[in-house]
């Protein structure tokens, strides 16, 4: 389809902040025979919006994708109906990820690609006399600058409402005096069909709150989100209205200084940072909604207003992300927790657009640990799966040829000299992994699996004298600390070998054996190394005293089964020295909770998460949090929406509800549901929507006795454990078929 695509754009100019050069209305008229259905193609260099005979069509917000088009060029298809006489085909043109400005520290303004934006497309359908016609994109397509003056993917839009133009993508509209189309040069990346769930709106949210402030009225929206303002005024003619867009109040103030990217631009005019602007015509009941960027928010300053205008109904915080369905969810007797979990959710969801991003707000960027680290709780909770397989088609583009991968996927070639390493680059693992453990789907083994060799040959290049790796980011985020306690060399070990472990098993699932054995190889060489290394075997101690490198060692089979009592009670007293508070980074919050578990601590790690003094998750509730916050620190906060400490999601689901789906990871018929009874809980419940239908876990206390309520779907078979308890016959196991049951357990 690409040789037959002609790629044409409005103007060559780059898109700045000195000179911003509005998105371009595109249209093209057209005649047909009779009523017709017809099919259009549409691959674009930035952002669209779409529009037949006056009607927007477009599939979503953001279409068609995020990417770099030296690598892929993401195209849509509409099938569409055709009127009898003219028809008028109408799009805009944003700038989205193909033009950004400079000033950026990941070079997006050296991008090699970057060029105004551009698009392609061709309608295709079928005339009286069976004869297929096609109008495809050239220079007689007709351009205009339309109302949007400047947009950009993170920083905002502005919208000169006097430069509308009424009717331009109707029937009749005269374009005579408007500019025929540039031809352009194609882009150099493959041309790929988006089928990644489209960005929708899910919500809309009123302010529940409106105070003056600094020369301008802040709206308080209640929570954190990502999406846009729709703006409702009557304002005058020329009217400057200008939202700016925070996450939080400092000492009860505004505040952005925690958006730090672009610092030259920052010091120079902060004014311009996640903004939208609106120019009023001066009729009654404007309506403005941004078209071509979004931005993660709960407070939202407004200037240029009048306090009349002032009111509740001015703002409405129209929320939006990838359409992802709900698979899974928790709830118990604690709000606390119930809280969390909102968090993690709502953390989640704020962060995919189209993949997972690390912050809404700030940087917008597919940060490869991010996504790994929530990679579970994602598929846990959502249905994550068709969008990840596209992003990993992305993910695996952007490797380069030595088989390093960078720190952000989509890249014009920044991260991979910081920003990476295993813990980063685990993602190409982590998501085809877990993705065939929850869903049983091969096809990203067998799209990665060439990937997975020329990365598993490059980080055993990269071994020290000792078999060692300590190349990239560690435990990132550490509680209080700019740097980690963990050593790089513990945590970059055991993640390779983890990687190494899981490309062995995924190798294993499609039948390529003789990749299973370098893999597992290359597996034992890691373990070997730690041990030999990094493991004092006297107090059964991992190198870094911490309880990041002791629960790592202990979760990723560093330990034998012999010594890994002995290695428990060591994190065990590292926990009791914190006066049983986490004090991890994010690979060791990671795998924590879990190791506590596996050794039956499931109250500790509660208490661990949920207590409300700091350190802790409890603490972020405490504090007002309404998403997952970046860091903990007692006084500051870098970014209040990021997603990846959300492994408490499938904490909660696994352990407290205790449904652990295929728990040896070869078959999706089974599952044994253990749940946790955490003593200061009355009830907890969860469920996870399998292939095969809906398993479900509640538990009530009733005095010193538990009701379990388990629900099996069809062809699905159930182990059920319980600890600390047993059934009525006494027995403290159960294997259950299909169906519902009600069971008693009493304590020990």
């Amino acid at each position: 389809m690409k040789a037959e695509l002609k790629f044409i754009s409005a103007t060559k100019e780059y898109n700045t902040f000195e000179k911003s050069v509005p998105a371009p209305y595109i249209r093209k008229s057209f005649v047909c025979d009779e009523d017709v259905n017809s099919k259009i193609k549409i691959a674009v260099c930035g952002f669209y919006e779409l529009f037949l005979n006056g009607e927007k069509i477009t599939k979503g917000f953001l279409a068609p994708y995020i990417s770099n088009t030296d690598d892929y060029v993401y195209y849509d298809e509409y099938t569409v109906s055709l009127n009898r006489g003219e028809n008028v085909i109408g799009v805009i043109l944003g700038n989205g990820f193909q033009n950004n400005p400079g000033g950026y520290i990941w070079d997006f303004d050296k991008a090699s690609f970057r060029s105004a934006p551009k698009m392609a497309m061709i309608l295709e359908y079928k005339d009286l006399c069976g004869k297929a016609v096609r109008i495809v994109s050239d220079e007689s397509f007709k351009t205009h600058p339309s109302p949007i003056l400047f947009d950009d993917y993170r920083f905002g839009e502005i919208y000169n409402s006097n430069c509308e133009i009424p009717g331009w993508n109707r029937v009749g509209f005269d374009d005579s005096d408007w500019e025929n189309v540039l031809a352009t040069d194609a882009p150099k990346g493959e041309l790929k069909l988006c089928y990644a769930e489209p960005i929708i709106k899910v919500e809309e949210i009123k302010p529940v709150d409106v105070f003056e402030q600094d020369g301008g009225f802040v709206y308080d929206f209640g929570v954190s989100e990502a999406g846009v303002c729709r703006l409702s005024v009557s304002g005058e003619k020329g009217q400057i209205i200008e939202l700016q867009h925070c996450d939080i109040l400092k000492d009860g103030k505004f505040y952005i200084d925690n958006i730090w990217f672009v610092r030259e631009l920052w010091e120079r005019d902060r004014k311009i940072v996640h903004k939208d602007t609106y120019i009023c015509k001066g009729t009654k009941n404007e309506t403005y909604m941004p078209t071509f960027t979004y931005h993660g928010f709960r407070y939202v300053k407004v200037t240029g207003i009048n306090k009349e205008q002032a009111t509740k109904d001015l703002l409405t915080f129209v929320v939006f992300h990838s359409d992802l369905k709900t698979r899974g969810d928790f709830c118990c007797s604690d709000k606390t927790v119930n809280a969390l979990q909102e968090m993690t959710r709502r953390s989640d969801l704020s962060n995919f657009y189209y993949f997972p991003t690390d912050c809404p707000q700030r940087e917008k960027n597919g940060w490869t640990a991010d996504a790994a680290l929530s990679s579970e709780q994602m598929l846990l909770n959502f249905n994550p799966e068709n969008s990840y397989k596209q992003w990993m088609e992305n993910v695996r583009k952007a490797q380069a040829k030595s088989g390093a991968l960078p720190g952000i996927v989509p890249t014009t070639g920044w991260g991979f000299d910081w920003g990476n390493g295993p813990a980063w680059d685990c993602v190409l693992f982590y998501i085809p992994y877990y993705t065939y453990i929850y869903r049983g789907d091969t096809d990203m083994i067998i799209d990665c699996k060439d990937s997975f060799i020329k990365y598993l040959k490059y980080i055993d290049s990269k071994r020290d004298k000792k078999g060692l790796i300590h190349i990239g980011l560690g435990d990132w985020c550490h509680l209080d600390r700019e740097t980690p306690k963990a050593p790089l060399e513990v945590t970059d070990t055991v993640i390779s070998a983890d990687i190494a472990n899981k490309a062995a098993f995924m190798f294993k699932a499609v039948g390529l054996n003789k990749e299973r054995e370098y893999a597992e190889n290359l597996k034992n060489q890691f373990v070997k190394a730690f041990r030999e290394n990094l493991i004092d075997f006297d107090t059964m101690t991992v190198c870094g005293k911490c309880q990041t490198c002791q629960a790592m060692g202990i979760y990723y089979g560093m330990f034998q089964e012999n010594e890994r009592e002995r290695a428990f009670d060591v994190l065990l007293r590292y926990i009791n020295d914190s006066d049983e508070h986490i004090d991890v980074g994010v690979l060791g919050g990671r795998v924590l909770f879990h190791t506590l578990s596996s050794f039956g601590y499931n109250d500790l790690a509660y208490k661990m998460i949920s207590r409300p003094d700091y350190p802790s998750y409890g603490n972020w509730v405490k504090r007002g949090a309404t998403t997952l916050w970046e860091d903990f620190f007692p006084d500051k906060v870098s970014s209040p929406n990021h997603h990846f400490w959300g492994d408490i999601s499938s904490w909660f689901i696994k352990c407290i509800s205790g449904i652990n789906y295929n728990p040896d990871g070869d078959d999706l018929t089974s599952v044994r549901i253990s749940p946790a009874f955490i003593d200061v809980l009355e009830s907890a419940e969860g469920y996870y929507i399998s292939n095969f239908g809906k398993i479900y876990s509640s538990w009530q206390r009733q005095g010193n006795d538990i009701s379990l309520k388990v629900q099996i779907p069809e062809n699905v078979k159930a182990e059920v454990v319980i600890n600390g308890y047993k059934f009525k016959d006494g027995t403290n196991k159960k294997q259950l078929d299909s169906g519902d049951y009600c069971l008693s357990a009493f304590k020990l």
